[in-house]
This record gives structure tokens, sequence and C-alpha cells, in this order.
């Protein structure tokens, strides 16, 4: 019997927790759904993440506005998946900041990606109606981008780590307070998707990258959030751990002549134990072993995720 569709059977509402992590900084985490956070600037805000509909945004800056009514200056997105910036025009930003990498994977595949996470998690889009289009970032950069908050807060850096949930990742670092939103480079206590991922990147230098910040606390892209150096060095760990374990166990699979559905149950039964019953693991998993199989049979790009093939995989994988 085949199970059902990635989170389309996953219908039940997650309870909503905005968390401040220090004077002006905040964090909506919501059991395993996506984490969205701002930084309140000297008289503007930086919003990091977008939600998936506009309606799904208002809600959280409903929240946002219990603790702040400044204006939303800044709207930064960690990478281009639609359940995190098609919420984008709720915000009514004056700027919309991206990688470089993630404004070539909107248009490249940015349509696709709509229709596929659509099916995947319809939970997440409220009022889908409520969606003015793609979502279009005004300024990107390659390497690194600082927001000056003004009033003797700091700055707010925006670094690219390197390749890793997909090729244009970015991370916002706090350096005086510590603190830094990883997007889904990091997940704390939630499974990973690296359907779009750089398997080997990821789990080597672009987690290295992230550590060698030295966080105090960490806002990953699902999950709770670590607070102090020991969670935040075991949410990396975590991340690592599942990233090594995949490609030891579809490594080996592959390089016994075995086929991709060996791949994903030896994949499978490895991880299980550790990281089954966290938010999106059954859901993730046919998706994950796929993009590595293909990373290691040499296809260097993620191939592009569309309906129909996600259904293949899904009834090839998880039957």
């Amino acid at each position: 019997m085949t199970k059902p569709f990635a989170s389309s059977a996953d219908l039940a509402a997650k309870e909503q927790t905005l968390e401040v992590l220090a004077d002006g900084v905040y964090a909506l985490t919501a059991e395993g759904d996506p984490n969205v956070g701002a930084i309140e600037g000297e008289d503007f805000l930086v919003c990091f993440e977008a939600l998936a509909t506009p309606v799904a945004a208002r809600e959280w800056l409903a929240r946002l506005r219990e603790h702040t009514d400044k204006p939303v200056k800044f709207l930064v997105l960690s990478h281009y998946h639609a359940v995190r910036v098609l919420g984008a025009s709720a915000f009514g930003a004056e700027v919309i900041v991206a990688h470089d990498n993630t404004r070539m994977l909107i248009a490249e595949r940015g349509e696709q990606d709509w229709a596929s996470e659509y099916a995947r998690m319809p939970r997440l889009f409220k009022d889908p109606d409520s969606i003015p289009g793609l979502t279009w970032p005004t300024l990107t950069f390659s390497d690194t981008l600082t927001i000056d908050l003004g009033g003797g807060r700091g700055d707010l850096i925006l670094r690219y780590q390197g390749r890793g949930h997909t090729e244009g990742d970015l991370v916002a670092w706090l350096p005086e307070q510590r603190i830094v939103f990883a997007g889904d480079l990091v997940e704390s206590q939630a499974a990973l998707y690296t359907g779009d991922a750089f398997h080997r990147e990821w789990a080597t230098t672009t987690l290295d990258r992230i550590a060698e910040l030295e966080a105090e606390t960490l806002v990953g892209g699902r999950g709770v959030v670590a607070r102090g150096a020991k969670e935040v060095d075991a949410a990396i760990a975590q991340t690592r751990n599942f990233l090594d374990v995949m490609l030891d166990e579809v490594g080996r699979v592959k390089d016994k002549g075995g086929t991709l559905r060996d791949a994903f149950e030896a994949t499978h039964t490895a991880l299980e134990p550790r990281y089954g019953r966290w938010p999106i693991f059954e859901h993730c998993l046919p998706f994950d072993v796929s993009r590595l199989w293909d990373e290691l049979d040499g296809i260097e790009r993620p191939r592009i995720w569309t309906t129909e093939r996600d259904q293949e995989v899904w009834k090839q994988l998880q039957s």
C-alpha cells in the first residue's frame, strides 16, 4: 500500500510560538512548520522568510505587530522554495533580498516548484488564490551583504556559506547578539529536505562555515530554536549526521550495484530510529534519496521537480 502522498494528509493545525530572542529579535516557530523571523532596526524591520501565501504571512505579521509597529524595509529570502517566498506581497517591503543564485532558480524552476510544493504541502498554502505570482528579489548579492540596523543596534550580515539545501541559501547573522537565522541549511529537531541539495558540499564546507560563526542562538528552517552553544552545536551536528548517513547508505548501495529502491530502503532503515518521528521525515526521504542518487551519478545540478515527477518517485519508493 502506498502511503499518503508527501504531506497531503497532514491537515492538523500547528501551534505557533513567537519567541523573543533578544531585544528586537523575534522568531516564530510552529511544531515543524517553516520558521520565520524579524529583526528591528532603529526605525525599520528586517523580516526573514515570507511563508507560502500572503494570508499566512499576514497572520505572522499580526503577531509581530503586538511587539513593534515599525515598517518592513527589508524582506530577506533564505532561498527560493515556494513555502518560503510566495507570501512576500503581504510585507510591503521596500527591498526584497536574496542570493544571486536564488534569482536564477526562480527564473529557471519557480513555476514548477510552486505547483510541486502546493501538491506536497497543501495545508501551508492558506488561501492560495491570494498569491499574486512568483516572488522576485529586488536586490541580490554573491557573497556578503551588510545591513546597518542603526541606533546602536549593530549590523545584520547576510552571508552565502556555499551550496547546501539549494545552490542559493543564505544565513542572517547578528554578531553582537550572536544569533543566526540559518534557513534550511540547519534543522533543529526536524528532518531534512535535500531534494534540491548538494549533499557533499553541504555536509562539509557549508556547515563548517556556519559552525565557525560560534552562534549562541540558532533559528533553523524548521523545528525548535537552539539556545546556547551546546544546542547550536547539536543542531549543526544533527544536520551533518543526517547528510553523512545518507551519503554512506546511498553510496554503499550504488557501489554494490543496487537500485534506487534499495538505496531508499537502506537509508530509511539507518535514519528512522533517530529521525523517524521528527517533522516531514517520511515526506522528504524519497525526494532526498532520489536527488542524492542523481548526484552520485554525476548529475551536478538538481533536476527540476514537477508534480508528475513527484508522483512517480513517491510511487516507486513509498509504496
